[in-house]
């Protein structure tokens, strides 16, 4: 199995993220900026997986290594799968919550459903895998929590926030740990080398 990537990505949480569920398994995650790579490439796909097929692969032919790359987002049912694909352009930064919270003021909160969708792509010197995390949730009524980062004090599991769920319970269940977690089965069955 390998034991050293890239993530395409210059976000640290998710960085932090990635390094948690495959640190366990011998794999060393680097950065961008650890591989020497610096590019920021147009993620002008219409789907997840596209933007994340785009990253993985400027990435891969900047550095030449193994490269994983995520895109995600969150969609909701009540807005016709908004914000989606441009969840990180969906309000200027730190204020994503506050937009998406003014838009549900007056959807109850049986109607309130929604769910974050990850893919995460493996490209490597034999080709490229697409991996999909989901996770079922519902949009609370207030920003709650500070474990998380973008949507994550909105986004309700059960009775407590994506942000009030230590990192280890939000790894358990958030789409970024299930997509990895299927990268990290696919890896284990020796697949991707």
């Amino acid at each position: 199995m390998m034991n050293k990537l890239v993530m395409a990505t210059n976000n640290a949480n998710k960085l932090r993220e990635a390094r948690e569920i495959l640190s366990p398994l011998g794999i060393q995650v680097l950065s961008q900026q650890e591989a020497g790579v610096s590019c920021d490439p147009d993620e002008n796909g219409s789907t997840f997986a596209e933007n994340a097929m785009i990253k993985a692969r400027a990435v891969y032919e900047a550095c030449g290594l193994p490269v994983i790359a995520d895109d995600s987002g969150l969609c909701v049912d009540a807005l016709g799968g908004r914000p989606g694909v441009h969840s990180a352009r969906y309000a200027p930064k730190g204020q994503e919550c506050a937009k998406l919270l003014s838009e549900l003021e007056n959807i109850p909160g049986n109607e309130r459903t929604a769910r974050f969708v990850c893919n995460v792509v493996l490209m490597t010197d034999s080709g490229s895998a697409v991996f999909e995390g989901r996770c079922e949730g519902s949009i609370g009524y207030e920003q709650r929590g500070s474990n998380g980062f973008g949507y994550d004090p909105v986004f309700m599991v059960g009775d407590r926030t994506m942000a009030e769920l230590s990192a280890d319970e939000k790894n358990s269940i958030s789409h970024r740990g299930a997509a990895l977690r299927e990268l990290c089965a696919y890896l284990n069955e020796g697949n991707g080398e």
